[in-house]
């Protein structure tokens, strides 16, 4: 059972957790507008699906999320190919490969299959960004050993942020 201090340090760290997340997120919209404005690419973020459990009136209601169905972000680039994108962030100096559920990788393989460019967006805590192709994610234990991938593992896939806009494309 949870004593009081260790409730609080967890409730703390979930709140953390949803600040950088919405803070990546904000990062990456920005990017995403950038493209739309240039011509570049027309990229959204997919909507987490909802099930409403109570109706409040008036247009509202209680709800709650349903599983983790999609990746982040879907789009065209400028010529009609897909992008398909995961976006994850972490404050450690490491990001394990669990991260992505099982439904978000059977759907990132069935886009790759299809000819989509797939990847996986990583912040290392807003200093370092990295665009990790979707093969090389998916099978990380091949190319590093391991089930995670630290900074120095993808410094090949190295995004630079330049004038608040992540050049991943």
């Amino acid at each position: 059972m949870m004593n009081e201090a260790q409730h609080y340090k967890a409730v703390m760290t979930g709140k953390r957790s949803k600040v950088a997340g919405d803070y990546w997120e904000n990062m990456i919209e920005a990017a995403c507008q950038h493209y739309r404005l240039k011509g570049i690419a027309e990229i959204t973020k997919t909507p987490e699906p909802m099930r409403p459990i109570k109706s409040l009136g008036q247009g509202k209601f209680i709800a709650h999320y349903v599983k983790m169905a999609q990746p982040d972000y879907k789009g065209t680039l400028a010529g009609g190919k897909a992008v398909v994108f995961e976006a994850k962030h972490t404050d450690s100096d490491r990001l394990q490969q669990s991260v992505i559920s099982s439904e978000q990788e059977k759907q990132l393989d069935r886009h790759m299959k299809l000819g989509a460019e797939c990847f996986v967006m990583v912040s290392f805590g807003f200093e370092q960004y990295f665009k990790v192709p979707w093969a090389v994610f998916r099978e990380m234990k091949q190319h590093y050993g391991r089930k995670y991938i630290t900074p120095e593992d993808v410094q090949e896939y190295k995004v630079r942020y330049i004038g608040g806009v992540l050049q991943f494309l």
